[in-house]
Parts: structure tokens; C-alpha cells; sequence
């Protein structure tokens, strides 16, 4: 094949004489310099779990603490209480007979005191990163034990930690007591529901509180005890990997580019220093030099090790995801062609420039897609069942399995797009609204969805992301694509006209035609997943916004925190645009606990519709003290949920591992299944802005991303991601589905930016009366001094 004949490293031929070897210098100096180079990541990585490993402590502390042994026992006094002198009794008796037998048996109690200290540290920060009651106060008004904890935080925690240095300190998610979750379901449902509906829910409640219920909660303790995190894996396993419906656009998500500035128009440079910042930051990830993300303490970081050379494999039950150590080639697709782009020569990694020079080699190549090519991506973007049975049956040997491996095992996927899209004019959203949906599908073959992440580069320069979403969070995403888009334009940057900085090495070989048999058969799989896919996409509705004048600066002036702010102002509009509350799902962390994921904040509550109600009473002149209280009530009540939810006391992950424990056990729970079966139809997430550091958003206030989205959960909800930007942005993205009559994206949107407008100018009336009454109240009393 012609792949093989790429990769040959000597030749040989048979001749009367015998076998005359024909070896390839180049080749094998090339064999030499990747094996070094994976040696060098095997010892890397092996320095960094030992350091990980003793982690609060150094290694260094360890010569410490036997010199300090050493030099107690000189001064004839014995630190070890006699337990030197017994390993003394016990040591070989090569050791025994040798003057040196004191010291061996020193340094060896100074070992084992060493680890002691490092086990109880370890353990006394684990204790300390289990208080979360700090989370509950206000920053300015922090109480005497939240100070302590903090200075015991910082003096327990020791220096510079690795990525993963915290991973063996964080605590394990606590299982919630069942009548504790039951009370916060059924307050969360309340406003919900009927007095009649609520009655059979919550008789259904206690009956599941008093009986099953205590049996399955012993379960998942006894899981917790066991398990470092009692809800990830089945998290992972049921609500993704056993989804058998299509990943794109249901699962997968994208994140955009600079919204106001394409730093160059060529496509080839772009992809040059996307490639080449990727990579950086992989680099970085290997070496874990990537500091742990904190608020007042650590994250989990586990999710940080799948992020690149990772593939969701399909299955006819359930999907896997597989992760391989290293790669060091790209798949690439153009026009309907795969490409494998090795990103390293002679162990070095590929300079951006020679990296456009690759790039631009494929976008020349003028050979057409082999039958069945073209379109083949559509398998990753349709149902998985049809997709699962292809793999079996025409990918596991041969041609098509070697190529199938290349993409897998690749370290991400890019798409070369022959599309633009320009963001110009007073108004950009419709531009905005073509951009994200050619994000989130696509043509729906131009990429492989089971990747850990695809880089969308379009003709233009402008490029996106598209993630898939079982193996992490978009948090995790957006943290490399923040370093990518600052490395690309802050550090790397580009030439006066516009290609990458540096030089090309010619000797370098061309970029490898991935080659295909794919048969008359497999093609009518390809076209019936298209036909799934393109139904699904073109059903897509989404409108994206981008708020330049009003922000998380305008929002803390009225003193408000700016999410309960936005979730109030989503309530508001879904109120005025179906006449109805609903059941609300809100993303938050749980990664304050080990290898934590999300947990859903419910923030529909019935002081958030009792503000609504009271807003859009048509009184609001003498509401307006009235609204002001309930608005406060309902922002209290949104953080103390968000917090509980971040702290582990959250409801939705609790009954979802509960109903899980009951199907294990075969038996039904009416409760479970009724509160599972809720639709969510309007779901929210807000993608945090975390590497402010890297933008400078005073002098070049164009770089700044739009953000990213999501396609709707409910056919009959929204779906809406919104981020806050420095303090003047705000972005929101909202998708729907065009088969659904009772929705649609830009009529909801246009409510949202008046619901948010509304709220400002109520809050900013409340702060003009307050402010008026306090200088009337000192007007009266300069007037009561004066006579």
C-alpha cells in the first residue's frame, strides 16, 4: 500500500550472494530521535508522579529530614525513641558487620518519618479542603474560623504544585442524607406543579424517603467508600456513552474564535499557529506545568489527562473512551480527503511556519475523494448503533482499519473548511448565527465528532472548535482555547503578510494520503447517517448575541452577583415568551471534590417566580418596593443553591446514582422514575472566562472570543450558554429546534435583552430612591442642627 511505503526503513533484495540490506540512515536516524524523544517523556512523567506523589512535601525535605536525624544522633540522643537500633538488629548482615550500619539504619528511619509526616500532611489538607462553609460567606465580612483555615490552607499546601500535585489531597463527594434531598426536590418543584400534582408528588416522596430509598442511599455510601467519586463513572457511562442517539449537535459543543478581528486572512497560517499553540500547551500538560485552577482552593484536574489523543470508539450497547499516551501527527480533512500531519522532525516540534507550509500542501493537492471518502465523517455524526456495526464490519482489517487508526489515534482532528465567514457590519448576528451553527455541525461530514476536540479553520483564517463531551466539561475545553488563542496572537503572531513567523525546512516529507476500500455497502451506511445528521442540523434554530455596553461591572453596581443576575433575566423572558415557568437546569462545578464533574442548580424556584409574577403584575409603581424585596429573595436563594450545588449537596446527581442503584437492583421506584423523567426545557450553562491574565481587554478590546455553545436539550426547550467577559461583555448563545412552533431563538433572545434591560433600570430606580432618601435624611438633619 501506499501508506506502508512511507513509513519503510531499510530495503532489502535477495541476491546469489545472500540479502543485500539497503539501509536508510535518514530513516533510522529518524526511528532514534522519536524513541529519545519518547524516553524523555517516560522519565518526565516519571519525575512528576514521584514529585505528585510526596506532594505537599519536596524532595529535597527528605535530605532535610535526614540530616537533621544525622545530626541529633552525633549530639548522642536518640529522636528515634530506640527504633533505630532495632532496624539496626534487623538489617543483612553484609550491613551489620560494616561501621556504616548506624547510618544505613538512620537514613532509613529518616525514610519512613519522612513519609509519615507526608501521609499526615496530605491528611490534614484533606480535612481542610473538606471545610466549604467559607464559600457561604461574604468576602468582606469573612468570620475568625475562615481566616484560620485559610492561613492553615496556605501553610499546608506547600510550593509550586504540578498540574496533579492536589489530586490525592482533594476529598471524596459526599453522599447526601435521603430526606435532606427529597425536601430540596420537592421545594425545587413546587413552583412547578399544582397543589394537586404536588400532593401525589410528595406523598410519593415520603414513601420513598421512608422505605427504598434508605436502602439504595446505603448502596452508593458503600460506593463512595470504594470509589474516589460515587457519580462520574456512571455519569460518563449512562448519560453519554449510552446515549444511542447522534453525538453532534445533542452532545457536542463549540467554542468560537475572536469575534471583532481575524488576525490573518490566510487559512494556511492560521492552522500553522493553532497547530503549533496546541501543542505548546500539550507540552505543558505532559510536563504538568500548568497550575492547578483554584478558587479559594484547588480543582480536581483529572478531566485535564484525556484532552488530547483521545477518541470515543462506538459501540452497540455503549461507547468507550480510549486514550493513548502520546501522538505526534494530526488527522486532517479537506475536501473530502483524510491527511495524517506529522507535527514533529528529528524530536523537535514543527515551527509554525513549517507547519503553514504542511498545511498548505494538503489545501494544493488536487486528488479527488476515493469512492465512499468524501462523506464519510457523516458515521460519527448520525445514530451510533449503524455507526458501531460499520466499524465491526468494514473497519476492523486492512486498508480501512489502518486509516481508521491514524484518526483515532491522532492527537485532535482539524478541518480545512472552503467556507467564510466574515463578522462585519453594525450588525453582526446573522453572521454570528451562520458562524456557530457551522461550528456545531457543519456540513455534518467535514469532521469527526468522536474526537476529543476538532479545530475548524475556514478559508478566511477564522477558525472554531468542536468538542465532544463525555470524556470532560467545557471548562476544561476553554482553558487550552484561551492559551491557544493568546499564544496564536500574542506570542506567535505573524509577518507583514500575514503567514507565519520562521523558516521552512525543505527536506520535509509530504503530509500522508490516508487511503480507503470502502464498498458499495458502506456508502449506503454513510448516506443513511447523513441523511440522520443533515435532518438534525437543519432542525437547529440559533441566534448568538453579544452585549458590548453591558456587563458584570454594570451588574455589581447594582449590587447583585452577575449569574443570579442573568438567571433571574432568563426566567423573566421565559415567562413572557410562553407564559409559563419550567423546570430550569443550570450547570455547576463539583470539581472542589475528586475527579467531580457538574451537578445541576434547579433555578426556577418559587422566589424567582414569585418576583416574576409580582414584575409583570402591570403595577409595578406601587409593586416597586415590593419587587425590589423579591428580586433580592430570589438572587439569595439562586447562590445558595449554586453553592450547596458546588459543595455536593446538590439534588440531580444524588437521585440520578439512586436510580441507577435501582435498575442494578431490578426493582422500580415511582419516585425515581417520575423526577427522572422530567424534561428540562430550558437548560443553561455559563462558560467562565478563567485566563484573564493572558488578554489585554484595555488596549485591544477586539481579541476578545464570543464564547461557545450548545445545541437545545428539550425539542421543545431552549438551550442557552452564556459568558461574561471582563466587566462591560456579555455573550449569550441560543439554540432551539425550528420543528417546534412554541420556539424560537431570535424572539427569545430580543427577551432576554429586554429582560436584562427591565431589571437594570428597576434596580438602578431602587438605588436613585435610596440614594435620594439618604440625602433628604441629611438635608433634615443639617436643617434640625442648623436650628
Amino acid at each position: 500500500m501506499a501508506e506502508a511505503h512511507q513509513a519503510v526503513a531499510f530495503q532489502f533484495t535477495i541476491t546469489p550472494e545472500g540479502i543485500d540490506l539497503q539501509l536508510s540512515h535518514q530513516a533510522l536516524q529518524q526511528v532514534y530521535l522519536s524513541g529519545l524523544r519518547s524516553w524523555k517523556k517516560r522519565i518526565s512523567r516519571l519525575k512528576n508522579n514521584f514529585i505528585t506523589g510526596v506532594y505537599p512535601a519536596s524532595p529535597s525535605s527528605w535530605l532535610f529530614v535526614v540530616i537533621a536525624i544525622l545530626a541529633t544522633m552525633y549530639t548522642r540522643s536518640d529522636p528515634s525513641m530506640g527504633l533505630i537500633a532495632k532496624i539496626q538488629e534487623h538489617l543483612p548482615v553484609r550491613y551489620s558487620i560494616c561501621n556504616k550500619s548506624t547510618v544505613v539504619s538512620a537514613v532509613l528511619f529518616s525514610t519512613l518519618l519522612w513519609l509519615s509526616l507526608i501521609f499526615t500532611m496530605r491528611l490534614c489538607l484533606k480535612q481542610l479542603l473538606s471545610y466549604h462553609k467559607w464559600m457561604f460567606e461574604q468576602r468582606n465580612k469573612m468570620s475568625t474560623t475562615t481566616k484560620v483555615w485559610m492561613a492553615l490552607v496556605r501553610i499546608f499546601s506547600g510550593r509550586q504544585p504540578l498540574l496533579y500535585s492536589y489530586q490525592g489531597s482533594l476529598p471524596n463527594l459526599p453522599v447526601p442524607a435521603i430526606k435532606d434531598t427529597v425536601k430540596r426536590y420537592l421545594d425545587s418543584v413546587r413552583p412547578l406543579m399544582s397543589t394537586a400534582e404536588f400532593e401525589r408528588m410528595t406523598t410519593l416522596a415520603k414513601e420513598f424517603e421512608g422505605g427504598f430509598g434508605n436502602k439504595l442511599n446505603w448502596y452508593l455510601k458503600l460506593k463512595a467508600l470504594w470509589a474516589s467519586n460515587y457519580v462520574s463513572d456512571w455519569w460518563e457511562e449512562y448519560i453519554y456513552l449510552r446515549g444511542r442517539g447522534p453525538i453532534m449537535v445533542n452532545s457536542n459543543y463549540y467554542g468560537m474564535d475572536f469575534v471583532y478581528v481575524t488576525p490573518t486572512p490566510i487559512q494556511a497560517a492560521r492552522a500553522g499557529n493553532a497547530l503549533h499553540a496546541f501543542l505548546l500547551y500539550r507540552r505543558k500538560l505532559n510536563k504538568e506545568d500548568i497550575k492547578p485552577v483554584s478558587t479559594f482552593i484547588p480543582l480536581c484536574s483529572a478531566q485535564c489527562e484525556r484532552l488530547f489523543n483521545t477518541t470515543r470508539i462506538p459501540g452497540e450497547e455503549t461507547d468507550a473512551v480510549v486514550h493513548w499516551q502520546d501522538s505526534d501527527y494530526v488527522a486532517v480533512h479537506h475536501r473530502g480527503r483524510y491527511f495524517r500531519l506529522w507535527l514533529y522532525q528529528a524530536g523537535r516540534l514543527l515551527s509554525p511556519r513549517e507547519i503553514e507550509h504542511q498545511i498548505q500542501r494538503i489545501l494544493d493537492d488536487p486528488s479527488p475523494p476515493s469512492p465512499g471518502e468524501e462523506k464519510l465523517g457523516a458515521l460519527t455524526a448520525g445514530d451510533r448503533v449503524p455507526w458501531a456495526q460499520a466499524r465491526k464490519e468494514f473497519f476492523s482489517s486492512g486498508v480501512n482499519k489502518r486509516s481508521l487508526d491514524c484518526i483515532e489515534r491522532a492527537a485532535f482532528f482539524v478541518t480545512l473548511s472552503d467556507d467564510e465567514h466574515v463578522i462585519m457590519g453594525d450588525d453582526p448576528t446573522p453572521c454570528l448565527d451562520r458562524y456557530a451553527k457551522a461550528l456545531l455541525h457543519g456540513k455534518c461530514y467535514d469532521r469527526w465528532f468522536d474526537k476529543s476536540f476538532s479545530l475548524v479553520v475556514f478559508k478566511n483564517g477564522r477558525h472554531g472548535l468542536n468538542a465532544e463531551h463525555s470524556w470532560a466539561d467545557a471548562p476544561v475545553v476553554a482553558h487550552m482555547w484561551e492559551y491557544v488563542l493568546a499564544t496564536d496572537c500574542f506570542q506567535l503572531g505573524y509577518n507583514e503578510e500575514g503567514h507565519c513567523k520562521g523558516d521552512v525546512n525543505p527536506s520535509l516529507s509530504q503530509p500522508q494520503r490516508l487511503s480507503w476500500d470502502i464498498p458499495a455497502k458502506c456508502q449506503e451506511c454513510i448516506t443513511q447517517s447523513l441523511s440522520v445528521a443533515q435532518a438534525l442540523a437543519d432542525d437547529v434554530d440559533f441566534h448568538v448575541i453579544t452585549l458590548r455596553d453591558f456587563g458584570k461591572g454594570r451588574i455589581k453596581k447594582l449590587r447583585v452577583s452577575p449569574d443570579a443576575f442573568i438567571q433571574i433575566a432568563l426566567q423573566l423572558a421565559y415567562y413572557r415568551d410562553r407564559g409559563m415557568f419550567s423546570l430550569t437546569y443550570e450547570a455547576s462545578m463539583t470539581r472542589l471534590f475528586r475527579e467531580g464533574r457538574t451537578e445541576t442548580v434547579r433555578s426556577c424556584t418559587s422566589e424567582s417566580c414569585a418576583f416574576v409574577k409580582a414584575f409583570e403584575g402591570g403595577e409595578v409603581g406601587p409593586l416597586l418596593d415590593v419587587c425590589h424585596r423579591l428580586f433580592r429573595m430570589a438572587c439569595d436563594k439562586h447562590q445558595n443553591l449554586y453553592r450547596m450545588a458546588m459543595t455536593g449537596a446538590g439534588i440531580d446527581r444524588h437521585l440520578f446514582c439512586l436510580y441507577v442503584v435501582s435498575k442494578y437492583l431490578g426493582e422500580e421506584s415511582p419516585f425515581l422514575k417520575e423526577v427522572l423523567s422530567d424534561p428540562w426545557r430550558l437548560s443553561t450553562s455559563q462558560t467562565p472566562f478563567q485566563q484573564v491574565e493572558l488578554f489585554d481587554m484595555v488596549n485591544h478590546p477586539e481579541y476578545i472570543t464570543c464564547g461557545g455553545g450548545f445545541g437545545p436539550v428539550a425539542d421543545d426547550g431552549y438551550g442557552v450558554s452564556y459568558s461574561i467577559i471582563g466587566e462591560n461583555i456579555i455573550n449569550f448563545h441560543i439554540s432551539c429546534k425550528h420543528s417546534c412552533p412554541q420556539t424560537d431563538s431570535h424572539k427569545f433572545g430580543a427577551l432576554i435583552k429586554k429582560s436584562l434591560t427591565d431589571l437594570d433600570q428597576m434596580l438602578s430606580a431602587e438605588q436613585k430612591a435610596a440614594r435620594n432618601e439618604q440625602n433628604t435624611g441629611g438635608n433634615s438633619t443639617q436643617a434640625k442642627k442648623d436650628l
